[in-house]
């Protein structure tokens, strides 16, 4: 095709990149042009003297280059594989009770009032908002079990322009809090009108998953019936699994036909190469064995493991049992809803195995990077879409300004990129984030229009 013809380009920047491959968990690209088409796919990426044949060949000139400062980078966006949507409302509080009172005394009575739409619209616009600014351009939403406001979520999602999973809740056991709860046969019927008017939507980059709360709210009956549902229509599918001992030992004496957690949902065709399941952090060897047959993968969320007192993830463990693995924030047993935080306590995590002599080494920074990042793509199976700035690829990206006018870190003239790069993944936050990208389309700074 003859640069005549081919449809003009809707960005080219020339700058620093900064990415992950299958190769190194960390690639950094310095001078480097990056353009990409109206469809929001990455189309080149290559050295800046390539400029003169790039440019004939996809007919852009000079002037259309965005050049990048030197205090400025691109790095992909960030994948959050487990966020809970409306419990944003209390993040940042009442994190101060082992799981299964914390969703007795907090997060029960306050799901149950999301069947009020107007409610739910404001917490729902709120949280994809400040994700967004976070710098989360994929994330994957638990909402409630009531249909109708689980929808709007997904309505909010798609105006903002964010890349989501969002699933409607399904519970048929609440024996703490019966009145957010529903009847078997009810949540199977309405989890597939929740599908079926979020896939009538066709909304471009939102897309509906089988949502079990977790065993110990779950019958075998409605497992069953979801496993089915997942499998029938080829859905994903998220859960919790193993968070705590005293979760693991409910599910043990509640389903005692099955050897363990993650049999039980195998069983029920849950477990398969489109289920991400939160937490893990008490599974056995034999669990990740199955895990890994299944193709199935873990969200690490370190910051809710800790606030809760939960347990530790030994992510290195996971990785040697070659299960996919990503980050995310768990808001609001996570007490922040930035996927750098979750970062940093994932590098806390891998320090406090090490400094208990659990593990020999530790993770990178460098590796904690690419879980946020590719390693969610992949948990989520978007990886041949998203997860970095490989060619073919849709461009989600963060333009990070180190040098920020209210910047939380500061520079000094000995600093070099490595360095400025290590400042704003430990202090950095979403002042440095000056726009995100979505599929090519810039979603920070809100357009006025939302």
């Amino acid at each position: 095709m003859s640069s005549a013809q081919r449809p003009p380009l809707a960005h080219v920047f020339k700058g620093t990149f900064v990415h992950s491959s299958a190769s190194a968990p960390m690639e950094i690209l310095h001078g480097h042009l990056l353009g990409v088409d109206d469809n929001g796919t990455i189309v080149f990426v290559e050295q800046a003297d390539q400029l003169e044949q790039l440019a004939k060949t996809w007919g852009f000139k000079t002037s259309d280059i965005r050049q990048l400062s030197k205090h400025e980078f691109f790095m992909p966006g960030l994948v959050d594989t487990h966020i809970h949507a409306p419990q944003y409302s209390f993040t940042g509080t009442r994190v101060d009770l082992p799981l299964l009172q914390w969703l007795t005394a907090y997060t029960f009575p306050t799901e149950a009032k999301y069947q009020d739409g107007g409610f739910a619209e404001e917490v729902y616009t709120r949280v994809v908002r400040r994700t967004l600014k976070n710098g989360t351009t994929t994330a994957c939403y638990f909402a409630t079990i009531h249909t109708d406001s689980s929808l709007l979520l997904a309505e909010i999602i798609d105006k903002f322009g964010q890349r989501a999973f969002v699933g409607k809740v399904c519970m048929d056991v609440n024996n703490s809090v019966p009145e957010y709860r529903e009847i078997t046969a009810d949540s199977v019927q309405e989890t597939e009108r929740f599908v079926r008017e979020l896939l009538e939507k066709k909304y471009p980059r939102v897309q509906p998953i089988i949502t079990p709360r977790f065993g110990p709210s779950c019958t075998e009956d409605l497992l069953n019936a979801l496993g089915d549902l997942a499998q029938t229509h080829d859905l994903h599918v998220q859960s919790h699994i193993s968070e705590t001992e005293e979760e693991v030992k409910l599910v043990e004496n509640m389903f005692p036909a099955y050897q363990n957690y993650t049999e039980l949902y195998d069983k029920n065709k849950l477990l398969t190469s489109k289920t991400v399941m939160a937490h893990a952090c008490h599974l056995s060897e034999e669990e990740l064995k199955l895990f890994s047959l299944r193709g199935a993968a873990i969200s690490h969320c370190p910051n809710s493991n800790f606030s809760m007192c939960s347990g530790v993830l030994n992510v290195q463990k996971v990785l040697e049992h070659n299960v996919k693995i990503g980050l995310g924030t768990d808001v609001a047993g996570g007490y922040s809803a930035s996927m750098l935080d979750a970062i940093r306590k994932t590098m806390v995590a891998s320090n406090s195995l090490q400094i208990n002599k659990v593990n020999e080494t530790g993770l990178t920074l460098k590796e904690a990077f690419q879980l946020a990042t590719l390693g969610g793509s992949q948990a989520l199976g978007l990886d041949g879409v998203i997860g970095n700035f490989e060619v073919g690829k849709e461009f989600d990206a963060l333009l990070i300004n180190t040098k920020a006018s209210d910047s939380p870190f500061d520079l000094f003239s000995a600093d070099d990129f490595e360095d400025t790069l290590q400042k704003f993944l430990y202090l950095g936050d979403d002042r440095n984030i000056s726009e995100v990208y979505v599929a090519g389309k810039q979603v920070v700074p809100f357009s006025s229009s939302v």
